[in-house]
């Protein structure tokens, strides 16, 4: 039975997998956690990619060796750390499916996406949202997730964690999904890395914007089963 790792984006956490697991359970050895600060997870005094890649290869060398190499389904900022790990252990990977993950990062791409961190833009105009974070991240403080996620960012748009170009030689297949009505990772620009990389698949999903929630649940299993089992 294949083992599968599934890795959340930014202010999400594992949670939000619970149907997906559930579809994938049959037939793959299911695993998720959450990052440094998410899901109540204790923060760590600077969020990275590097910090998190880190905590995900310690996760797969907790696990026997006849449950290595894994797979990973990692939507938007999850598929973005499985790459980072997978480029410095390729050995532990046997596919990587990623979804709604930006892979190009500048300074003026850090900075929109910080726009969209504002704690308190978000408690005054999204409040559902505001008390989703409180209870998702109980008990740390969902305003400083906020923060460090930003600083984060940030630093991504001055120093990319990933070159495009250069991860092209990872040995490891990888299937990019994307959502046709995606206006944060558009299914152009995930296709721009598609040509980068030959050992890439590309895969849009219908009717589907950013929010990993709007994805169509039974279908992403389909992919994956298919994917990493082909």
């Amino acid at each position: 039975m294949p083992t599968i790792f599934l890795l959340h984006g930014a202010l999400g956490d594992s949670h939000q997998y619970e149907s997906l697991a559930h579809l994938l359970s049959p037939d793959h050895d299911v695993h998720r956690f959450n990052f440094s600060g998410h899901g109540g997870q204790p923060f760590v005094a600077k969020f990275s990619i590097a910090q998190f890649a880190d905590e995900f290869i310690r996760q797969i060398e907790f696990l026997p060796g006849d449950k290595q190499p894994v797979s990973v389904f990692g939507y938007s900022m999850g598929g973005y750390v499985a790459l980072h790990a997978a480029i410095q252990r390729p050995e532990l990977f046997h596919r990587i499916i990623t979804h709604a993950t930006k892979w190009f990062w500048d300074e003026p791409t850090a900075a929109a996406a910080c726009t969209m961190l504002d704690d308190e833009k978000i408690q005054t105009k999204l409040p559902s949202f505001a008390l989703q974070l409180a209870n998702r991240h109980a008990p740390n403080d969902w305003k400083e997730l906020l923060h460090k996620t930003s600083d984060m960012l940030t630093e991504m748009g001055q120093r990319p964690p990933i070159d495009v170009v250069t991860a092209a030689s990872l040995p490891v297949a990888c299937l990019l999904l994307a959502g046709d009505r995606d206006k944060t990772v558009t299914v152009e620009e995930t296709l721009a890395v598609l040509r980068q990389w030959p050992n890439a698949s590309l895969g849009v999903l219908p009717g589907t914007t950013h929010p990993v929630e709007t994805a169509d649940t039974a279908l992403l299993a389909k992919l994956i089963t298919a994917f990493i089992c082909k």
